[in-house]
């Protein structure tokens, strides 16, 4: 089966001190059809997640994106799968307009320390096109078969056991 190839878009990145981190790879994708670029940690210490614990880490560099583009921040399954390191804030934002460093904000749920070492690939990088609305106040919502019927009640009609 053939894959449609989708346009390719730029995304314009700037290593903040080019000298102190040559050594780091952009953020790249490891597959033919990875949808999520691997960005690495620009920790100059390893940096240790305990159980529980929160850091925000930092990639080293800057991006600027297209109006109409987001980049996400995801986890990387086998850290999250294998340790239980997870981007805290799932998935992260980073908005056209923001000129800032990229930061991973990560969590440890898993039961023991996580060592992260400079160039460790910490996170998934997923450009999206943003689709903006306009909120609008009504008096009434339409009604549906849900209503307001919440955590699990997708399945209408289905016995739950």
């Amino acid at each position: 089966m053939e894959t449609p190839r989708d346009e390719t878009h730029i995304i314009h990145l700037a290593w903040l001190d080019p000298a102190t981190h040559a050594d780091l790879p952009l953020p790249t994708y490891h597959s033919e059809l990875a949808a999520g670029m691997d960005v690495a940690a620009a920790v100059l210490e390893p940096v240790v997640i305990g159980p529980g614990e929160i850091r925000l880490l930092p990639s080293g560099f800057a991006v600027a994106l297209a109006s109409g583009y987001e980049l996400q921040v995801r986890p990387r399954s086998g850290l999250a799968i294998k340790h239980g390191i997870t981007v805290v804030n799932s998935p992260g934002t980073i908005d056209a307009d923001y000129r800032g460093e990229v930061k991973i904000g990560l969590i440890n749920l898993g039961s023991e320390p996580f060592t992260i070492h400079r160039g460790d690939r910490i996170a998934q990088l997923v450009l999206a096109p943003v689709c903006r609305a306009t909120v609008v106040a009504v008096d009434r919502l339409d009604e549906t078969l849900r209503q307001d019927g919440g955590f699990g009640h997708t399945g209408l009609g289905q016995v739950k056991g």
